[in-house]
């Protein structure tokens, strides 16, 4: 693989960085640097400008409508969004279920639901993990029984994520009791505004809103909102996992979040200089950089597979990007020392940022830190990716 860069290559950063310049708005650049909460109108805004441009789903093929890009030019794209300041593009419509949809789904589907995703007509969540089954997702029970044209849903679902803001959710059921685990679960397509639905809110250790409990009482969904063959869904699931893994490595973000560590442990003293220059906090920040130029060059390999869906190796991604992201958020709270203790909620959901602490950069680091616990646990957690690792690449 060829790590330069071709001159159209070039071109098309200078391209990417010139439409960035001009359309991400500024409140929105500034919520994303300082780690601010955004509010569903936020990622929704963003979301339409993409769209607008034809750019919002960097990795659909040009027939579903994606502007068709090769896995070089998505690279440079996440670089240049991350360098920006720019919201996320959530990834349970764009990224998780759509590729599931191109792959598996009916003709109808994919004519009705791929439009509505590029133009965030519908706003997704995820139906995957409940109360018994989180890394051990073939436990799952959730049931979906079939009664002429639907299947009859109940169970629940936790931790999904915006739920409470969601028009549709994709969801593992199971549809066949008497046979191995794995061989009885189905994929299905549920609207959230059904009769029988209900979203009970998770309030997170910084008082935010971010994930849900979802009940399913004899919520009656039509049976051609089942993606593929009924009980084929786990195939349908780890084929959806693969592309969730290995967006979630996030080297762009990561790298911007490693200038900001840096632009931070240089505003505070230690024995009257600049901490990066201390040599222990050096070195920890110098690891933590070619880590994540190493998974940055396996990233570049894995996308260098142009026309093959994510393997195992999107557990590789997925463990050290989670890993790298963590240090980095442990590695801020350790430089603004003492300040990231507190956190402000107030600042944080504010449209004109003001900390009581008087300190922009500690004032939402402890509430950054503790989001960020999450990450070596949803996707699977890093614990069953490594099992991935040995048993599919390692072959013991």
């Amino acid at each position: 693989m060829d790590l330069n860069y071709t001159s159209g290559d070039l071109a098309f950063r200078d391209q990417a960085r010139a439409f960035l310049d001009a359309n991400l708005p500024a409140d929105l650049q500034q919520k994303v640097r300082k780690h601010l909460r955004m509010s569903k109108d936020d990622y929704v805004r963003w979301h339409r400008i993409l769209a607008t441009q034809g750019w919002v789903a960097p990795g659909w093929p040009a027939e579903f409508g994606g502007p068709g890009w090769s896995a070089v030019q998505r690279h440079i794209w996440d670089e240049e969004c991350a360098r920006a300041g720019t919201p996320p593009i959530l990834p349970f419509g764009v990224n998780m279920v759509a590729p599931v949809i191109m792959a598996f789904g009916s003709d109808e589907q994919k004519a009705h639901f791929l439009p509505r995703i590029l133009s965030c007509e519908d706003w997704w969540c995820q139906g995957y993990s409940e109360p018994g089954a989180g890394s051990d997702l073939a436990s799952l029970k959730t049931t979906a029984e079939r009664d002429g044209d639907v299947y009859v849903v109940n169970g629940q679902k936790t931790w999904t994520t915006l739920a409470q803001h969601a028009d549709m959710i994709f969801c593992l059921v199971r549809t066949d009791s008497g046979v191995r685990k794995q061989e009885g679960i189905s994929f299905l397509l549920i609207d959230m505004h059904s009769p029988g639905v209900t979203v009970r809110p998770i309030i997170m250790l910084d008082e935010d809103h971010e994930v849900n409990e979802v009940f399913f009482d004899n919520v009656r969904v039509p049976v051609q909102n089942l993606v593929g063959k009924e009980n084929k869904g786990w195939t349908y699931a780890k084929y959806l996992l693969g592309h969730e893994r290995t967006g979630i490595a996030a080297v762009g973000r990561s790298k911007r979040e490693l200038a900001t560590l840096k632009r931070i442990a240089a505003s505070r003293n230690k024995n009257g200089k600049p901490l990066i220059d201390d040599p222990l906090f050096a070195a920890k920040v110098a690891t933590l950089e070619i880590e994540l130029m190493a998974l940055e060059m396996t990233v570049m390999r894995v996308l260098a597979q142009e026309h093959k869906a994510p393997g195992p190796e999107a557990s590789v991604l997925k463990v050290r990007g989670t890993e790298i992201q963590q240090t980095l958020t442990e590695l801020m709270v350790e430089a603004v020392g003492p300040m990231a203790l507190p956190f402000d909620p107030a600042y944080l959901e504010s449209d004109t940022p003001h900390s009581v602490f008087d300190d922009d950069d500690a004032a939402p680091l402890a509430s950054h830190y503790f989001n960020f616990r999450k990450t070596s646990i949803y996707g699977g957690s890093n614990e069953i990716q490594r099992n991935i690792i040995t048993q599919m690449i390692l072959g013991l």
